[in-house]
């Protein structure tokens, strides 16, 4: 769907109930005002092109701090702020542009971990790409713009949330979306401790990538 159409539907009302589940909320005249300034980022920069719309959202703890670590259980959650995007497929490289952040593009045939990328974001799409193809999966570029309103260092996850919507870019893009979540989990998990070089649980990104409301058993890791 080109980004003019879904600026059209978007209008129109037809992604209304959609944005309502994902806000938790019926008001989202501030949603779709979101939506539309971004659809015209994206155009304004790229072009009316064939684009999807993506989102992946934080995540809160409701018990078992950090017990991922553990092979404890927790119980976590999805919030309803989220990292939105406009993203469309990309022959040369993945570029990603977001508001108030600069992204370097990276080249889609050099997925090697670099020393220098160490907690970047540039290291967990390069990180996100090579474990997607060692897993068999279908990669290639993008070109998104982005929105977040998961605030860094708020305790909501926002790295957890931008390696599962890179997950869900790949997934949509160039698997026809049938990545399942858990994997997407686990990709982003595998990007952030080897590529961003920073050691971390589960939880954050399998509570931001299966969202709602999901209690996690981490025995399973050693089964």
């Amino acid at each position: 769907m080109f980004v003019t159409e879904i600026i059209t539907n978007l209008e129109k009302g037809i992604f209304d109930d959609q944005l309502k589940m994902l806000n938790c909320r019926e008001d989202i005249a501030d949603q779709k005002a979101r939506y539309r300034e971004l659809l015209e980022a994206f155009k304004s920069k790229f072009g009316n092109q064939d684009a999807h719309l993506i989102c992946a959202p934080g995540r809160t703890e409701i018990g078992g701090n950090h017990t991922d670590h553990q092979l404890g259980r927790v119980l976590a959650a999805s919030v309803n702020m989220d990292i939105a995007c406009v993203v469309c497929k990309n022959d040369e490289a993945c570029e990603y542009y977001a508001q108030g952040y600069e992204v370097r593009p990276v080249a889609i045939d050099d997925l090697t971990i670099k020393d220098d990328e160490k907690f970047t974001s540039e290291a967990l799409i390069r990180g996100t790409l090579a474990r997607f193809k060692e897993l068999g999966y279908d990669i290639g570029g993008f070109k998104a713009y982005a929105q977040s309103a998961v605030l860094k260092g708020s305790g909501v996850s926002s790295s957890a949330a931008f390696e599962v919507l890179i997950g869900a870019i790949l997934s949509h893009l160039y698997n026809h979306g049938k990545v399942d979540p858990i994997v997407i989990a686990q990709v982003g998990q595998y990007a952030e401790n080897n590529y961003f070089m920073k050691p971390c649980g589960l939880m954050d990104q399998l509570a931001c990538s299966v969202g709602g409301f999901v209690t996690i058993d981490f025995t399973w890791l050693i089964s």
